[in-house]
């Protein structure tokens, strides 16, 4: 693999395939020098407030329901540690290291624009440890993500700070460095970065912003641009083997109901079709929704994918805590309120859950014997042994599973709230309970895609068995061909779980999108 070009943070440019190439493959980091300047000015006007008469929120006073309780200079310090200890109260599995790792460069990026307060050297640690393979061992569950990420913010904080006393039996939470688990003050002393104590507002800058909220709808974003790919694929590989009728694609159709991605995808789908004889092989007039009508389905969810990643786009190029400093002066407000991120993840989830539920439906059609045109039930290929073996019966049942799961996680997170902080913080967005189901919405539909690419390449086996003369569509062909390279025809009942992780792993390296666009192109 070609080395990933460096990423320069400047807190206004990061994009979501930067994201994808620190976060999964260990691009290096450097911040942009005029930032640095930036960075180091906002700092010192925090200094100046602190040695001032100025009451700033976060600086000089309490947090949430303590906002009117003024904290004397001399504990500028203790006030950042404390918080940090206080609120690292997180619970459950621990994020994904790819998460945890773009959580840590958005964070810096945030501080790259100048309005944190916070030291350069803070941004500096960040980037070390994303070099060095220090990855924060940091709870999935706590966040409300409204004042931000604050429990997992303070998590990730407890690992890349130390005690202003240098207290070496302090917390210091956990880490993977290398792969390994261990003490955060460890992993960062095995790695050679130095633990910072922070500075007055700099334990509020670290935790205030949505940030592991955004680092899930990022690579949400990325993973769900490579699965619709893989949906249509999977589409037009069930099209195939169901004798499919190609008039719901023709471009006049969609023309007079121009929706972008409705029209995108009709297209996709006749060009994977391109040069079949399997299709428009019978008399049908039309097929069922679940074929005909997966430009509409599949469609929408371009859409809501093209909006998601202009969101996420916008957020990891936002600055997100409070308060913010402007040429010296702090604005209070909510830039850390997760609100645009947790709609967001939820108008995705929804549409993604509709994309698991008509490939199920596909599924159900290739393994019943009443509606897949010929082909046995089951997709047993001998029809003599048809229940004595039982096909691919349970791959269905699986794939119903997941499509039912789905639909529960889909559900709107983001209508939901609950007052906190003694009332201050009266509406919160449940943003990240948002994210975190919806990462586990999208691995349920990869495994739906990987029964259904299964399931129809089987259907085609059995299907040119049938009609030895005839042939798929280029694009159909390149992706047949290549699930047929690592996983061959199902001639008998066996265990079936591996083979799903077979074409899971397929998806997941994108070799069978890149497959079909070689055959395209």
């Amino acid at each position: 693999m070609t080395p990933s070009k460096p990423v320069i943070l400047d807190g206004h440019q990061l994009t979501l395939s930067q994201i994808e190439s620190v976060a999964r493959h260990a691009a290096d980091v450097i911040l942009d020098s005029e930032a640095s300047k930036r960075v180091q000015n906002c700092s010192d006007s925090v200094q100046d407030i602190i040695h001032s008469d100025k009451i700033v929120y976060g600086v000089n006073t309490g947090f949430g329901i303590f906002s009117d309780q003024v904290i004397h200079p001399k504990h500028a310090v203790q006030l950042s540690r404390n918080l940090i200890l206080s609120h690292a109260t997180g619970l459950g599995p621990p994020f994904p290291m790819d998460v945890v790792r773009t959580a840590m460069l958005v964070r810096a990026n945030t501080f790259a624009q100048g309005h944190s307060g916070v030291r350069p050297e803070i941004i500096a640690t960040l980037i070390q440890m994303l070099s060095k393979d220090v990855v924060p061992k940091v709870p999935s569950q706590g966040s409300l993500g409204s004042s931000g990420d604050l429990a997992p913010l303070s998590h990730l904080a407890l690992v890349l700070s130390s005690d202003p006393d240098e207290n070496h039996s302090e917390p210091s939470g956990e880490a993977w460095f290398q792969g390994t688990l261990m003490s955060g003050a460890e992993a960062m002393r095995k790695a050679g970065i130095p633990r910072i104590c922070l500075q007055a507002k700099e334990g509020l800058a670290i935790t205030n912003g949505a940030t592991f909220t955004v680092a899930m709808l990022a690579l949400a974003c990325l993973d769900a641009r490579s699965l619709l790919r893989v949906a249509d694929i999977a589409a037009a590989l069930s099209i195939e083997a169901l004798l499919g009728v190609s008039s719901a694609f023709d471009h006049r159709l969609h023309r007079v109901r121009p929706h972008p991605g409705q029209v995108r995808v009709a297209e996709s789908i006749l060009a994977l079709l391109a040069g079949s004889t399997l299709v428009d092989s019978t008399d049908h007039v039309q097929d069922a929704y679940s074929l005909r009508c997966t430009p509409q389905v599949h469609g929408p969810a371009w859409e809501m994918l093209e909006f998601a990643e202009r969101v996420a786009s916008l957020e990891i190029n936002s600055a997100t805590d409070n308060p913010l400093f402007f040429n010296g002066h702090a604005i209070s407000g909510g830039n850390f309120h997760g609100e645009p991120i947790g709609l967001s993840c939820d108008y995705l989830k929804i549409a993604l859950s509709e994309i698991g539920a008509i490939s199920e439906r596909r599924i159900f059609r290739l393994t019943s014997a009443h509606l897949n045109r010929g082909l046995p039930s089951m997709l047993v290929p001998n029809v003599d042994l048809v229940g004595l073996q039982s096909g691919l019966m349970m791959l269905h049942y699986t794939s119903a599973s997941l499509a039912l799961e789905n639909q529960s996680l889909s559900i709107p997170d983001s209508v939901r709230s609950l007052s906190t902080s003694g009332g201050q913080e009266d509406i919160n967005a449940n943003a990240t309970t948002a994210a975190r189901h919806l990462l586990a919405l999208i691995h349920n539909l990869r495994r739906i895609l990987a029964i259904e690419l299964i399931a129809a390449s089987q259907a085609i086996d059995i299907r040119l068995q049938q009609m030895p003369d005839a042939h798929l569509g280029v694009g159909s062909q390149a992706a047949y061909r290549t699930i047929r390279e690592r996983l061959p025809f199902i001639a008998e009942d066996h265990y079936l779980s591996p083979d799903i992780q077979t074409i899971e792993d397929l998806i997941n390296d994108k070799l069978l999108i890149h497959a079909v666009d070689e055959a395209l192109s």
